[in-house]
């Protein structure tokens, strides 16, 4: 397919801060309105309050913290139907949640992880970082710190769900409430860190939607902000 001659129409929707309770039924009426094909290629990007989710492969010993101490740091704790292992999201981290059809020409789980890296390896570009990969691992990183993490979901008719977590003024110490996706040997990190400067979300959310038309030869309409 020609996507430079007739690009995918992608429909931006920067959401602000969204409850991950709130954020599941959103992207569950979107996956159902995709596969009807009442809706074309849709990108939510938000930030979430203090929760930590589990994946389709997590294990219980990678939540480090009790019941009673996520009450008192107010995260909550989610089951998130997505694949990969434990995450945190929190203010400071952008969250993407792209609601794409696959079909005709991208109906590979493996490939679409690979882009998906690709387009967050061209966001640190453009803040001057060198992001990259870490073979038989998924994510993006800086050195030994993972700045962002992925897990996704593809359902019937390859509609996708879930999707990416960039770290960009994000208070790294809610990460030592978890093995970050079960992994002990490398630490995580931020933008903002990296930089060694505040990072504004905004500013990441419009280098993401710029990578995302690069790597998937798409056209960004933007729905009003919330």
């Amino acid at each position: 397919m020609d996507t430079t001659a007739h690009p995918r129409t992608l429909a931006v929707r920067r959401l602000g801060t969204v409850s991950y309770a709130d954020a599941l039924a959103l992207q569950a009426e979107l996956v159902a309105q995709r596969r009807a094909g009442e809706i074309p290629d849709t990108l939510l990007l938000l930030e979430h309050p203090h929760v930590i989710t589990k994946g389709s492969g997590s294990r219980d010993e990678n939540v480090v913290v009790s019941a009673e101490e996520r009450a008192a740091r107010g995260i909550e704790l989610f089951e998130s139907g997505r694949g990969g292992d434990v995450t945190y999201h929190g203010p400071g981290q952008l969250v993407g949640y792209p609601i794409l059809d696959l079909k005709p020409d991208r109906c590979d789980l493996h490939r679409y992880l690979r882009d998906l890296e690709e387009v967050l390896i061209g966001v640190l570009a453009e803040f001057g970082l060198d992001g990259g990969r870490k073979e038989g691992l998924t994510g993006v990183w800086a050195g030994d710190r993972k700045l962002a993490a992925i897990g996704v979901r593809v359902s019937s008719g390859w509609i996708t769900s879930h999707g990416f977590a960039l770290n960009v003024s994000t208070d790294l110490s809610f990460f030592q409430t978890i093995i970050p996706c079960g992994i002990r040997a490398y630490g995580v990190g931020s933008i903002s860190g990296e930089l060694g400067r505040p990072v504004e979300i905004d500013e990441v959310e419009a280098a993401a939607v710029r990578s995302f038309e690069r790597v998937f030869g798409s056209a960004a309409t933007h729905a009003p902000r919330g």
